[in-house]
């Protein structure tokens, strides 16, 4: 006999697990295809880089994120006509252009003009026409010996801040950091009063 005021044993076990299971057995084929993918990818845009048009350098939104620099959409306009480089030749060249974006701060503008100079020095421009060559387009030299350039490049460099190793002292062992955020607290809380004080004592001596 069962005791107590106990639920009543209702459970439904037969409900056909194996139709709800998923299962990942096409993830190495798809890895092949990806690469596969990649490869024809490489040679369609040959000899443009894999990593397609070169980004700027932006800081992240928002306070949690704004420490942090990432690739961004493209260059600003003003950012272009620092680098000495034409909006409309820009994206011909592997450069992305943003025209909404705006420059906020002098250093994030220099870094990209760096950025954009240092892309224009590597730069190797092959002629629209074979044997057929125009202005800026580069010499036939450097054209042979020029090769694709497989993953990012000019890739953004994160910084890792450094930290300063120091030698931990008596002094700073003796130190009790709770007793004196106590006692700064407690000064700073009977500051007025103190004054106020020595304000009255000062003019009772002046009597």
């Amino acid at each position: 006999m069962v005791k107590h005021n106990n639920v009543i044993p209702n459970g439904h076990f037969k409900k056909h697990w194996q139709n709800y299971v998923k299962t990942w057995f096409n993830q190495p084929a798809r890895k092949t295809r990806r690469r596969i993918a990649r490869q024809k990818k490489a040679v369609k845009i040959f000899p443009r880089p894999t990593a397609g048009p070169l980004r700027p350098v932006v800081h992240g939104q928002t306070l949690k994120y704004n420490m942090k620099v990432r690739a961004g959409r493209g260059f600003s306009l003003e950012e272009l006509k620092a680098a000495g480089i034409p909006k409309k030749l820009a994206p011909t060249i592997g450069i992305s252009v943003d025209h909404r974006r705006r420059n906020r701060s002098l250093e994030g503008l220099q870094s990209n003009v760096q950025r954009l100079k240092t892309y224009k020095a590597k730069l190797v421009v092959f002629p629209r026409r074979a044997r057929k060559f125009k202005a800026g387009d580069s010499a036939p030299e450097e054209l042979a010996n020029a090769t694709q350039v497989q993953g990012e490049f000019l890739p953004i460099a994160r910084e890792k801040p450094a930290f300063e190793l120091v030698k931990i002292t008596d002094d700073m062992k003796s130190f009790k950091a709770y007793n004196k955020l106590r006692l700064e607290r407690t000064n700073a809380r009977h500051l007025g009063a103190r004054l106020k004080r020595a304000a009255e004592a000062e003019k009772e001596d002046k009597k």
